[in-house]
């Protein structure tokens, strides 16, 4: 997928996600109350997204055509390919040489672990 974000698409994309499917007239009035954007921009934004397949404007309807979900496993999948060569286990020493983890949290990772044995 490899979909590059600025910090303000991703606002945006935030918004659809929780509002979908959001008819467009009123994703341009929340954007003006949130963003204090015009309607142009607006649409501009959402075309972008919309080629760069996240979403899709039918009719005047957007939906997403890919969940809030899978964006982010894919962002996690392409962030620990690029940095870690795809290596989880140094992805989690790197993570974890810094931050302690706590009993939870060791647990929680057990459990992901043992469920896909």
């Amino acid at each position: 997928m490899a979909v590059e974000f600025g910090e303000v698409q991703m606002k945006f994309a935030e918004l659809i996600w929780e509002r979908e499917p959001i008819g467009s007239g009123e994703l341009v009035k929340l954007c003006a109350e949130r963003f204090d954007w015009k309607k142009s921009t607006t649409y501009t934004v959402l075309k972008k997204l919309c080629d760069k397949g996240l979403f899709q404007n039918i009719d005047g309807v957007v939906s997403a055509k890919i969940s809030k979900e899978e964006f982010y496993t894919k962002k996690s999948e392409e962030f620990v390919d690029e940095a870690f060569g795809g290596s989880l286990p140094a992805f989690l020493a790197a993570f974890t040489s810094h931050q302690q983890l706590s009993r939870k949290d060791i647990e929680e990772i057990r459990n992901i672990i043992d469920k896909i044995q």
